[in-house]
């Protein structure tokens, strides 16, 4: 794999012409390499919490334990699969794979990397490219939170609805919060194209001059993940597991498998939209996006391990009363400097 100058790469009218074996291979690639980085995403979780924590952690399986979440993956695989009886079996069938579906879709307009040469034939390492990819994103962001509300429902039971709707009252506020959040970007960057804003940032990250937007993004990335501080929807400790609390089997396993990609995902949003993406010097731009985004998912597991559950009122109302201000706060002034530095 070859990487070409900066002159060759692609324009948007350039995507749709790959060889079907190309994007085959893509589909394929984008698709295993979540599915590992679920597993690994697991592990490492498991081993950097016990370390925090001054615990050993999983070291059975595997060396040093680092395959305790392939088995744990295939014990859920060959587990009985038990419905209730008085579930919406349709509708409890399908939340699962609304959950999970759309964060695979989600990575189909990430940008990996610049133009490569594959095999002799002339590519971008992105599966597809849209001038509205900001819009996508967010899009399938959002329609994941219909299989956990979905799944909380079609339970049949009172904690799992519980913990439906408060996945409903939080992408509500939250998901506002995360649209603004990157309208400071977009306007820098003149475009809602996602492999435009990394260009974009060749010579300055977003992170400068977006540094509030970027704060603003990461905290309610945490909550559109439902991660600690922001696992309401789950919360053991008063909802015993949340909306998956009737769910068993791989249909549980693919909850975990939807949150961990969720992760993944925001994170390597994190380093598109603020830290330049697959540019740096010296490394393979592909390397480059991975040690960023493998940053991000550390720090998403250090702070499930540092910061304590709020009650929730507390965290509705901090949304509003800070998080959206803050937000329109950094849109007036963006604006303000963007129509400055066009005159």
């Amino acid at each position: 794999m070859t990487v070409l100058a900066a002159r060759d790469q692609p324009t948007l009218e350039d995507f749709g012409g790959d060889v079907w074996w190309i994007v085959l291979i893509k589909v394929l690639g984008i698709f295993v390499i979540l599915v590992l980085l679920t597993l690994f995403a697991i592990v490492f979780e498991r081993k950097v919490v016990a370390r925090m924590q001054q615990r050993i952690g999983p070291n059975r399986v595997g060396w040093r334990g680092y395959l305790q979440s392939l088995a744990d993956g295939l014990k859920l695989a060959f587990k009985e699969d038990i419905m209730p009886a008085l579930a919406d079996k349709p509708v409890y069938f399908l939340a699962p794979v609304i959950a999970t579906i759309p964060a695979f879709v989600a990575f189909s307009v990430i940008p990996l990397g610049p133009t490569v040469s594959l095999f002799g034939e002339r590519t971008p390492l992105q599966l597809t490219d849209a001038p509205i990819g900001v819009f996508i994103v967010l899009a399938c962001s959002a329609m994941g939170v219909y299989g956990i509300v979905l799944a909380g429902w079609a339970s049949n039971s009172k904690y799992p609805l519980l913990g439906g709707l408060r996945m409903s009252a939080q992408m509500f506020s939250y998901e506002v919060f995360m649209g603004l959040s990157l309208m400071g970007v977009v306007a820098m960057a003149g475009s809602f194209n996602l492999r435009e804003i990394v260009e974009a940032q060749r010579d300055l990250w977003f992170v400068v001059p977006q540094f509030l937007g970027f704060a603003i993004f990461m905290i309610v990335g945490l909550a559109e993940t439902h991660r600690t501080p922001f696992d309401m929807p789950e919360a053991e400790s008063e909802l015993v597991a949340g909306y998956h609390a009737e769910y068993s089997g791989m249909k549980f396993g693919m909850f975990f498998v939807g949150e961990y990609i969720g992760i993944v995902l925001v994170s390597a949003l994190m380093v598109v939209l603020f830290f330049g993406g697959w540019h740096g010097p010296w490394l393979p731009p592909l390397v480059w996006f991975a040690l960023k985004t493998g940053a991000f998912l550390f720090l998403f597991i250090l702070f499930r391990a540092a910061l304590p559950r709020p009650r929730y009122d507390q965290f509705m109302a901090w949304g509003w009363k800070v998080l959206l201000p803050l937000t329109l706060l950094n849109i007036v002034v963006t604006g303000a400097l963007v129509l400055a530095s066009n005159k």
